[in-house]
């Protein structure tokens, strides 16, 4: 059966109408890829796109310029990046701006964000390469996250044992702290050395007073300080041993000082040793500590099942997974 003439023209228009529709839709999103504008091509190179796909928006300062034109692997530590640029900012961009990848929202496809560079420099031109910045992932992050957490677990139970070995007097610290007896013996042993120090001071004195007023060439033992070589030796060893005696004395008064301190109730030592409440303190907090990294762990093991985030932690098991096989 033929067609009418008005049959016709209803498909005429049709078409027409559907042709113009689709020149419009290809000319908006090109519009929108920048395909039909003025634009000009910028490079940069990164060692990982994190899923930067062809297409993706560019933006300089939080606004859309442009769009991904090309991804290219150069090696296995860069890939090459062309960006079509509206030609509108090439008076704002300048040669030593930083590229760099990011999200557009939480769950939104990558774009690259062009941050202007410090410092005065000149303007870029077509085809120039710009430098880039590579943000730390975030399975790095969580891998540094779980070192941090087996140091900081490792730290409190040195700090436990620390702490209760002080409080059972084992040791030489919790003895010194709890004992008082232990501190008198110190004590008296630093007396002890003071005295001894003074009396070696007295008789290296008296021993240089002597040899000063011997006559050696009238003596018996002429025959031995005649060589010249052994009593320079002699003088020197006579010298090192008053400067040592000199400060063998500063040391004992220095210590005698601090004992007494000590048994007088001055000091942080005798603080640490006589205040209870400091080291019930010191035993809450570390246990706030070990409370809040058993917490810590728990919200990473409620993470890794969230459905927000498991998928990604999914998908790190099986690339690690790959790669083990790979290696066997």
């Amino acid at each position: 059966m033929e067609k009418t003439a008005k049959e016709k023209f209803r498909l005429g228009i049709f078409v027409v109408a559907g042709t113009i529709l689709i020149v419009l839709a290809a000319y908006l999103i090109g519009n929108q890829q920048h395909i039909f504008g003025n634009t000009f091509t910028l490079h940069t190179t990164f060692k990982n796109v994190n899923g930067l796909q062809k297409g993706n928006n560019v933006r300089y300062a939080g606004i859309n310029i442009g769009t991904v034109k090309d991804i290219e692997m150069i090696n296995d530590t860069a890939i090459s990046v062309a960006m079509l640029i509206q030609n509108k900012m090439l008076p704002h961009i300048k040669k030593n701006a930083l590229a760099t990848i990011g999200s557009d929202g939480l769950v939104g496809s990558m774009i690259i964000n062009i941050v202007p560079g410090q410092g005065e420099a000149s303007l870029v031109k077509p085809e120039t390469m710009i430098s880039s910045y590579s943000r730390v992932a975030t399975a790095d992050m969580l891998n540094t996250l779980s070192v941090t957490n087996e140091n900081a677990a490792l730290l409190l139970q040195d700090l436990l044992r620390i702490s209760g070995s002080m409080n059972s007097n084992t040791g030489a610290i919790g003895r010194l702290l709890n004992e008082p007896e232990m501190a008198e013996d110190l004590q008296e042993t630093l007396r002890n050395l003071r005295l001894a120090s003074e009396n070696t001071a007295m008789m290296m004195k008296e021993l240089g007073t002597v040899i000063g007023k011997y006559n050696i060439e009238q003596s018996v033992a002429s025959t031995v300080f005649s060589d010249s070589i052994a009593g320079a030796k002699l003088r020197l060893t006579i010298d090192h041993l008053e400067n040592s005696s000199v400060h063998l004395h500063s040391v004992a008064t220095q210590l005698d000082a601090m004992v007494g301190e000590i048994k007088e109730g001055k000091g942080a030592i005798n603080y640490l040793s006589t205040d209870t409440v400091l080291v019930g303190h010191l035993e809450r907090t570390v246990q706030n500590l070990d409370q809040g990294m058993y917490r810590f762990n728990q919200n990473m093991e409620a993470l890794q099942h969230n459905f927000l985030t498991r998928g990604y932690f999914r998908k790190l098991e099986r690339k690690k997974a790959k790669s083990e096989k790979s290696r066997d």
